[in-house]
């Protein structure tokens, strides 16, 4: 066993710089933060009138194994769990512990999947203090507010649709007002996203940068060789001569 500890397990509380132990933190002594971590409308809702979510507009640079990672833990609320039950395996998301929070679903444990009817802050507080990654903030808003109010939520990091949907299930419901401090940002032009990570004001821990976009590669960062003939076709003839003798 490494410093590290076993193969796989998620890392504990302090992970030397140098030391190998790379889990995607800026900081040395890792604070496990609960993080709202959703997709947006431009107008600020998570889910269509009728939880329908194919708006979502996706990404290729969007590296959804390297966010995965980040995380050990997924809490949600019972509406967005019965949008991924529908799926089908009882909502379990594999490689993760999943915790619904209900007050009308019956206690019950599946695999990979706990119901809980007790207090979502309580619970959360609890899992901060075990070690282990980040604990995700799945959704929904009803629960980010129940959550929010509590003081429970680390950071908010929102990927803002370029789509207006006119209706559905909001960001946050009505309620008191929560200073954010932006800590990271990225523009994604091939689809329009604009990622957003802030940490909530006076939290225990700051939001991460966003680290699950993909680099572009060197590649991808040359002129194609379209470009390349508009540029040659655009000298002079006195310059492509030039050029030709270099």
């Amino acid at each position: 066993m490494s410093a590290c500890g076993a193969e796989g397990a998620a890392p504990t509380t302090v992970a030397a710089k140098g030391s190998g132990c790379d889990y995607g933190l800026e900081e040395d002594v890792i604070t496990r933060r609960l993080r709202y971590q959703v997709a947006a409308s431009l107008d600020g809702f998570i889910a269509g009138p009728n939880g329908e979510y194919d708006w979502i507009v996706m990404d290729p640079s969007i590296d959804f194994n390297a966010l995965y990672k980040e995380f050990d833990t997924v809490v949600m609320g019972r509406k967005t769990y019965e949008v991924a039950a529908a799926q089908g395996g009882n909502g379990a998301m594999p490689g993760l512990d999943v915790v619904v929070f209900s007050r009308s679903l019956p206690p019950a444990t599946h695999k990979g999947v706990r119901i809980l009817n007790d207090d979502p802050g309580a619970v959360v507080k609890a899992l901060k203090d075990k070690p282990g990654r980040d604990i995700w903030l799945f959704g929904g808003g009803s629960l980010f507010r129940s959550l929010l109010d509590a003081g429970a939520v680390d950071s908010v990091e929102i990927a803002v649709m370029p789509v207006l949907l006119g209706a559905g299930v909001p960001l946050l419901p009505p309620g008191g007002t929560t200073k954010l401090v932006l800590t990271d940002h990225k523009l994604l032009p091939a689809s329009g996203i604009l990622m957003l990570s802030y940490s909530v004001a006076g939290a225990a821990a700051s939001a991460p940068g966003i680290r699950y976009v993909k680099p572009k590669s060197r590649q991808a960062a040359k002129r194609p060789p379209a470009q390349k003939r508009e540029l040659s076709r655009k000298r002079s003839p006195a310059q492509r001569s030039k050029a030709k003798r270099r």
